[in-house]
């Protein structure tokens, strides 16, 4: 299959989040499977200061914005000689700015006519590349305009003649809300401008564009796909998504085994795999060493990587992060976030210093060391449509203690006896999450069923082969559907 990749961000060349992991994985495993696909992204200023050789290509594309008209030299990469083909887009007026999305004081004002450069640039380089697309995957609402393009102005186009689209919601919460005025600069038909179509709350959505156009609509994980469905997780996008719903489904995010797997992982001292577990021991002691503290007898390190907020749970141990401390048990966090968590938990680190290393910063070396040395891994998240830091967590033998909500009840089967990955709890509350750390601590004093859990846990396969043969399998299924529906709108 021929595969167009549109995305707003993605490694090694621009990060701010989970989407740009994806963005940098899946293609690559989609390649593996024996499939041409071709990223397209901006040309951010991050781009250039990645170290990567960029070759400027033959292509330009001119894209008009209302009465502007912004014209764009394309560049390109290529990873590896087996990889996909990775384009940029230049158009240093939209992109060379020092973040991918916002200034201190929020989103850039010209957010709308950034994204939509993106989506209009994406299509009109694949019509210069001439490749016949079979499908064009987009991501999030930077993305979103692309399905109404796809069955308005580009339908007559003879590379999308026979295009699907498929649109990946990572996270809901963000859509890309614009005034009113922001419609008449994507050229988009008036018929489009409804409630049924593109109109929010008077305005236009890029997020609801990609969901009312899309041919089929994915999120990161089966759960999640459920739960957009619903008001608490919807944010008004409940009731199209379960219009939508027999063309919905979620296929759980990956895990990059070449950034994360213990038995080659460089920044740990000692390496470690479920075959030959013992070198966890003397990474626990690294880790103990690095954060100054003392190891207290039989009790586990609990481990935290998390943006400090109310979506990842911090709201829940704030509420019991005494009683959490009165445990055996020595907990490690490392992140930034919320002021007010910052204050709280500087607070309680001078009350227990000897039970909590508070680490209030980025520090990538320090969270494989947490992931590698810690016993168990803590993500109470208010909501997680896939998550990494369990998966992650669970192939260095660190046993998860997460809520059951969107992948985080996907990935992590619960305790029972001999069988299990991990701890859960659904209800959210402090109560429900100290009743699941003292349940976890029981278990931990209990070797030979705790071994038994590492064990399940570093053989669960979270690799992005399997996810990119279930993406595989749906657009098979997309371009050769029983009853195709027409095309243009």
């Amino acid at each position: 299959m021929n595969i167009l990749f549109p995305v707003a961000e993605c490694v090694p060349f621009a990060k701010t989040g989970g989407l740009a992991d994806v963005a940098g994985a899946l293609p690559q495993a989609l390649t593996r499977l024996g499939h041409q696909v071709h990223v397209v992204m901006p040309m951010y200023s991050q781009v250039r200061k990645a170290g990567i050789a960029l070759r400027k290509t033959e292509h330009t594309v001119l894209i008009s914005i209302g009465n502007e008209h912004v014209r764009s030299v394309v560049w390109e990469a290529k990873l590896s000689d087996s990889g996909p083909f990775i384009y940029f887009l230049q158009a240093n007026s939209f992109f060379d700015r020092p973040e991918l999305y916002r200034n201190p004081s929020g989103g850039y004002s010209d957010n709308d006519q950034r994204f939509l450069f993106l989506c209009h640039g994406a299509l009109q380089l694949g019509r210069q590349l001439g490749i016949p697309w079979d499908i064009v995957h987009c991501h999030d609402w930077h993305t979103g305009l692309i399905p109404a393009y796809l069955k308005t102005e580009y339908a007559q186009e003879p590379v999308y003649a026979k295009t699907r689209s498929v649109f990946t919601i990572h996270n809901l919460a963000y859509q890309g809300h614009f005034p009113k005025e922001t419609f008449s600069l994507t050229g988009l038909p008036d018929s489009l401008f409804t409630p049924e179509g593109v109109e929010f709350w008077g305005g236009i959505n890029y997020m609801k564009a990609g969901l009312v156009c899309a041919d089929w609509i994915t999120t990161v994980s089966q759960t999640y796909a459920r739960e957009i469905q619903n008001k608490e997780f919807g944010y008004s996008m409940e009731g199209v998504l379960r219009q939508r719903k027999d063309r919905l489904s979620g296929i759980l995010n990956g895990l990059d085994y070449s950034l994360w797997d213990p038995e080659h992982d460089s920044q740990l001292k000692h390496q470690f795999s479920a075959a030959q577990p013992g070198g966890k021991e003397q990474v626990r002691a690294q880790l103990l060493e690095t954060i100054g503290l003392y190891a207290m007898e039989q009790a586990p390190i609990v481990g935290m990587i998390s943006r400090l907020d109310d979506q990842k749970g911090c709201d829940l141990i704030a509420d019991v992060i005494e009683k959490i401390l009165e445990q055996n048990l020595q907990l490690v966090m490392l992140g930034t976030g919320d002021k007010k968590y910052h204050k709280l938990f500087l607070k309680i680190k001078a009350k227990y210093p000897r039970r909590l290393s508070l680490h209030l910063e980025f520090n990538e070396a320090l969270a494989h060391l947490i992931y590698g040395g810690s016993d168990m891994f803590l993500m109470p998240s208010k909501y997680e449509p896939c998550g990494l830091g369990q998966m992650i967590s669970m192939r260095y033998g660190t046993i998860p203690i997460v809520r059951q909500t969107g992948g985080l009840k996907d990935t992590v089967v619960d305790y029972d006896r001999e069988k299990g990955t991990g701890f859960s709890f659904k209800e959210y509350s402090g109560l429900a999450l100290l009743r699941a750390i003292k349940r976890a601590c029981a278990v931990f004093a209990d070797k030979k069923a705790w071994k038994k859990m590492i064990k399940n846990a570093m053989i669960t396969d979270f690799s992005w082969d399997r996810s990119a043969r279930e993406y595989e399998r749906l657009f098979k299924k997309i371009l050769n559907p029983d009853k195709p529906e027409p095309k243009n709108l």
